[in-house]
């Protein structure tokens, strides 16, 4: 099926509508424009990741704004200055100035457009408010340069009130689909993510609804030693803070074990362990072996499809 993507015009658009536009609970805003990208594609919010920040700008203490940003401010005031940082010090010693930051989040949203795992587009947005960070200066540890008067390692820290409203800023529309095809070379078989999503829909998990009902992919963007733009992604599960770790012994086998895995699929999905043992670390190794030397000793608690899945983990272990 075709991939819901917008042409350059209509993104762009859709970016300005964010980005001048307030958060709002259950970002029914967002969701309203986005629903403009293609008419095909219905995004849903996914799942929220954060705490983050960004460095801000310099405010005095009755609130005027000195500047947007702190970095290129203290770079033009010590050139300003000579360079002698004791100078630029000295120079603003009076306004007490007050150091900002961006706290942010990031949100996720996915619009399935296939029945592929990775045939879906990703939608993620910042949101992001200025607050009160830190005394520009610690009188009692100056900075003895400009490292440490822009990220100083002990920073006279003030309460996180808020100095703007919360905003939007757009990050990332991506079709997955074209991420997973990106992530193989030829002769070099399957990586871990391929192999994670060809494995999905081979699971029971495919049978009980799209791989983006339950995972978002976290996408990291970086150039190799020749310039070219190279893309990975991490699966991410949208249950992970409902499930729970196995409480694994090696004595705790057979039934009681059966009963763990099946335990910790009811709050997700059929196969759930599995794929917590390839991503996220909520099942441990042992418990794999553990399963095995069930699986071998005549125990059947688990599917027929995870027993597959599980023995060819075991032949070539494998985490993304």
């Amino acid at each position: 099926m075709k991939a819901c993507t917008p042409d350059e015009t209509t993104l762009q658009r859709f970016i300005e509508e964010l980005e001048s536009s307030r958060p709002k609970p259950h970002h029914s805003g967002l969701l309203d424009s986005a629903g403009k990208l293609d008419a095909e594609c219905r995004f849903r919010f996914a799942l929220t990741r954060g705490s983050w920040y960004r460095p801000g700008g310099l405010i005095r203490p009755d609130g005027t704004r000195v500047t947007d940003d702190l970095e290129r401010w203290a770079e033009e005031e010590l050139a300003a200055c000579d360079g002698d940082i004791a100078e630029l010090i000295d120079r603003h010693a009076a306004e007490d100035l007050l150091a900002t930051r961006h706290a942010g989040r990031t949100h996720y949203f996915v619009a399935p457009y296939g029945p592929g795992p990775a045939d879906f587009m990703q939608l993620e947005v910042e949101e992001l408010q200025e607050v009160l960070d830190r005394h520009l200066v610690d009188p009692a540890r100056p900075p003895v340069d400009l490292a440490e008067l822009t990220d100083p390692l002990k920073p006279l820290a003030l309460d996180a009130q808020p100095v703007g409203r919360p905003y939007y800023r757009f990050r990332r529309l991506t079709d997955m689909r074209r991420v997973q095809a990106g992530q193989s070379a030829p002769g070099q078989g399957p990586t871990p993510l391929a192999r994670f999503l060809d494995e999905w829909q081979a699971s029971r998990a495919a049978e009980k609804g799209h791989f983006s009902d339950h995972w978002i992919l976290a996408v990291r963007e970086h150039r190799d030693r020749y310039s070219n733009r190279l893309i990975s992604a991490t699966p991410i599960s949208l249950h992970a803070r409902k499930l729970k770790s196995f409480h694994w012994h090696p004595e705790k086998r057979g039934v009681e074990l059966g009963d763990q895995i099946h335990a910790f699929d009811r709050v997700g999905y059929p196969s759930a362990w599995y794929f917590h043992l390839l991503s996220g670390a909520l099942t441990p190794t042992a418990v794999a072996y553990g399963v095995l030397s069930d699986i071998d000793a005549g125990y059947g608690y688990l599917a027929d499809k995870d027993a597959e899945l599980l023995r060819g983990w075991a032949s070539e272990p494998y985490s993304v």
